[in-house]
């Protein structure tokens, strides 16, 4: 018996020296009757000093812990009844009584068994979370304070940038009225000026068209400082990364100007630097812009002596060239008070500067606005009555792209050209002007003269093609042309002919639903490339509209002669080679179209060559070969442009029907073939 008894007291000292939380056992006279290890180390007190003493003496409120112990007499047990134990160094310890009764075998109470759980550390990770939760609510309340403080100041900064907005489409719609009203009639005079210089003259005639194109000429520099600067300023000004030909682009400013320097008697030095590489990667427009400004201003106010230009370059390494510009002159000079200032608007050397040599005190400003757009520097050494030098510097990327030769017209897909034009337009001298450059074309061209003249004439006669003015009286440009969109549903091809190129007048033109626009004065090749590359998608739609697979009697795109010859009209070879054209060209097409938007020009050029050798192999009119070419040189000179996208959609839409006239071929082929066959 003592064995087993043993073992039972064994296991219940283990029990009790398991627990981590003091633990003592109390009989029914308040005396501490066993404990285990973890009661002697959060008091200090010895086993034996602990051995029948009284359970509330070890409390810093001995009646509290008076009442846990009648509470679980009472009640059968207790919870988290929170008390504070005493070390006999004086530390005190934090902790919640958790206990119950124990009992005889036949029910009677012996005593109570009470587990003290420290809980300092739960206490100080609980006021901790207080704190910090105090803080966070008092950091939200700051946060909101400020975010109440930044959406009233971003309400303010709201309030005036629609102000400075408002004041910017002010601007930019006054710009653009005056643009309009402006160039309307420059169109006019400069467009019959070019058509005069045609016709047999008399020397007063001469004379007096001279005089026009000045005054024209003069005119347009005008509009153009004002306008240049206005893009300037609203951040619309693009600036291109083309490769282009340095000297070649330089020449070609300077002998625009060298007419002007020969007039006056002035000697022309000109030094480029040979080290310059010869193709170099940047914006060549804006820079002949620049040249073109600095140098005329430098003819402007020399009367006497030379100008100079000189471009040498700086510095270079792998990848780029840094350049500087001199222009050189032994004219009027500029007074040291004004220098400072000389890049400023309306700007002039001195009050009679404007009077004495004209001007408006543009250029100067334009070309730091261009200069710095470029990322370069401008600056200026000048000493009154002896002369000045403007310079500026700008680094240009090297290239490996060859500068291909300038795109011709666009081949017409048909012999008929008897094309019908509308010209909606209200401004008399314009649409004589358009009617004359139309028929020189070979077009007819029907004049309307604003927007509900145009409809009516839509419904007497089918037109190929209109030219539509925006500003028009009674019906605007945008209305005539939501109206034949919408209420019409026509789908002809429309162009805008605008004078305004500073607001979004172009994004309205996608929107109501235009091909495309001109700027005016209207460039005469570019017009007619444009009409061409709508009538020609026409020409190839209906082809295709029209075409039947089973009837070898419809007009065809493609001619196997070439194809028959080279295989000796063996079926097996033709029908391999129909079959790899038709598995090759769709793939072809798309990554074509997928680099050209992507303006991966490598990759379009690559495609571009490979679908080469096809037109000829299928016989497919070699306009359509001649189209590629120029895709390709558009590619190598890495310009994106209306024309490339034109001539892709023309490629496309001839390639479709070559696959869907091929794919009738191939059915004959094998037709054919398996009749041998059996």
């Amino acid at each position: 018996m003592i064995e087993p008894i043993q073992k039972a007291s064994n296991y219940a000292r283990s029990l009790i020296e398991a627990s981590l939380d003091p633990l003592v056992t109390i009989n029914t006279f308040g005396k501490i009757t066993d404990f285990n290890r973890a009661t002697i180390d959060i008091t200090g007190i010895t086993k034996s000093d602990l051995l029948g003493t009284d359970f509330f003496h070890y409390f810093t409120n001995s009646r509290k812990a008076s009442e846990v112990y009648q509470k679980v007499f009472n009640d059968g047990s207790v919870t988290n009844f929170p008390l504070t134990l005493k070390h006999i160094n004086g530390n005190l310890t934090e902790v919640l009584l958790n206990g119950s009764v124990y009992k005889d075998d036949l029910g009677n109470i012996l005593g109570v068994v009470l587990v003290a759980r420290d809980v300092m550390e739960q206490n100080r990770i609980s006021t901790e979370l207080n704190l910090a939760k105090n803080i966070a609510e008092s950091a939200v309340e700051l946060a909101e304070l400020a975010k109440d403080k930044a959406e009233h100041a971003t309400k303010i900064a709201e309030e005036a940038t629609k102000i400075a907005e408002d004041s910017v489409k002010a601007k930019q719609q006054f710009l653009s009225n005056m643009s309009h009203e402006i160039r309307t009639p420059m169109n006019a005079i400069i467009g019959f000026t070019k058509f005069l210089q045609k016709t047999e003259l008399t020397q007063n005639q001469l004379e007096y068209l001279k005089a026009i194109k000045v005054s024209g000429d003069s005119l347009i520099v005008l509009i153009d400082d004002i306008l240049d600067l206005a893009k300037v300023d609203a951040g619309k000004m693009n600036f291109d990364k083309i490769p282009f030909n340095l000297e070649s682009s330089i020449t070609s400013v300077l002998q625009m100007v060298k007419p002007k320097i020969e007039e006056k008697h002035l000697a022309f030095n000109i030094f480029i630097d040979q080290k310059i590489p010869s193709v170099l990667l940047g914006d060549s427009v804006r820079l002949n812009q620049i040249i073109l400004n600095l140098i005329s201003n430098a003819i402007k106010f020399t009367s006497l002596g030379s100008i100079s230009f000189e471009v040498k370059l700086i510095s270079q390494n792998n990848d780029s060239v840094t350049l500087e510009f001199n222009i050189t002159d032994t004219g009027i000079g500029i007074p040291s008070e004004k220098i400072d200032k000389i890049f400023d608007n309306f700007e002039q050397a001195t009050n009679q500067t404007s009077r004495l040599y004209g001007g408006t005190g543009l250029g100067l400003a334009i070309v730091k606005q261009l200069v710095h757009g470029l990322g370069g520097t401008c600056s200026v050494i000048s000493k009154e009555h002896v002369g000045s030098t403007f310079s500026f510097i700008l680094e240009f990327n090297k290239t490996k792209a060859v500068v291909e030769s300038p795109v011709e017209f666009i081949p017409l897909l048909s012999e008929q050209n008897n094309f019908k034009v509308l010209v909606v337009e209200d401004i008399m001298l314009n649409q004589l002007l358009m009617k004359t450059i139309l028929e020189d074309f070979g077009f007819e061209c029907v004049i309307a003269g604003n927007g509900k003249i145009a409809i009516e004439k839509m419904k007497d006669k089918e037109f190929d093609i209109i030219l539509m003015d925006l500003q028009m009286p009674e019906m605007n440009g945008f209305e005539t042309t939501n109206y034949i969109r919408n209420t019409l549903q026509l789908n002809i091809p429309i162009i805008a002919l605008t004078a305004d190129v500073t607001t979004v007048d172009l994004e309205k033109c996608k929107l109501v639903g235009m091909n495309d626009y001109l700027s005016k004065p209207v460039n005469e090749k570019l017009l007619y490339n444009k009409i061409i590359s709508f009538v020609n998608k026409s020409i190839i739609e209906n082809k295709i509209n029209v075409l039947e697979p089973a009837n070898t009697n419809s007009e065809q795109c493609i001619n196997l002669s070439y194809l028959l010859s080279k295989t000796k009209s063996n079926p097996t070879i033709m029908m391999e080679m129909i079959s790899l054209y038709l598995d090759q060209t769709p793939i072809l097409l798309k990554s074509m179209r997928t680099s050209l938007q992507e303006k991966n020009w490598k990759g379009l050029a690559a495609s571009a060559h490979k679908i080469l050798p096809s037109f000829s192999i299928m016989g497919i009119n070699s306009d359509f070969e001649k189209m590629t070419i120029q895709i390709k040189d558009f590619a190598h000179a890495k310009e994106q442009n209306s024309s490339i996208t034109d001539l892709l959609a023309q490629i496309e839409l001839v390639c479709l029907q070559a696959c869907t006239e091929l794919k009738h071929e191939l059915g004959k082929l094998q037709k054919q073939s398996n009749g041998k066959s059996n």
